[in-house]
């Protein structure tokens, strides 16, 4: 819990350094929580795109992927898309919807990001590890979404998905 504590607030500094973009915070985040826990190999935000129902990916840590643009309801992303709920999969080759980026990913957790009661996005890990998140993952990550949220807010920021 005090690991946790610490990424929290080490989320928080980024998010309040002035002299960088969203799109870079968000990366420098993914860089966190990539090297900060050794079961996440692969961490990225998607954006929402409604007018197409999309997601797209804005910022990542790990091996670059191919899945820049995923249709709502499509793999365990898109299901978040669709469903507004957390989404862990112990063991992803168990799940029939799965979109596979890399062939050594075992499982994977996503937290919807809402900003005003409104999923806008969704923080992504894939993990090469089986079975590698629990409830203290979806805490930090719930944490680390509402931080964001609460950043874009109270600074008026929105993302620009082209």
């Amino acid at each position: 819990m005090e690991h946790q504590q610490k990424l929290l607030s080490a989320v928080s500094i980024i998010l309040g350094s002035h002299d960088t973009s969203l799109e870079t915070k968000l990366s420098s985040i993914c860089s966190l929580l990539k090297y900060e826990i050794n079961t996440y190999d692969w961490v990225g935000f998607y954006f929402a795109k409604a007018a197409t129902k999309t997601l797209h990916l804005k910022a990542f840590a790990g091996i670059a992927s191919d899945h820049t643009v995923i249709p709502f309801g499509k793999g365990i992303c898109g299901q978040v898309a669709v469903s507004n709920e957390n989404f862990v999969v112990a063991d992803v080759h168990s799940q029939d919807n799965y979109i596979a980026c890399n062939i050594d990913v075992k499982s994977e957790i996503v937290i919807p990001l809402f900003l005003n009661d409104t999923n806008i996005g969704q923080i992504d890990i894939d993990s090469n590890t089986a079975n590698a998140f629990d409830k203290s993952d979806v805490h930090l990550l719930e944490h680390v979404n509402e931080l964001i949220s609460d950043h874009m807010t109270s600074n008026n920021i929105s993302i620009n998905i082209s």
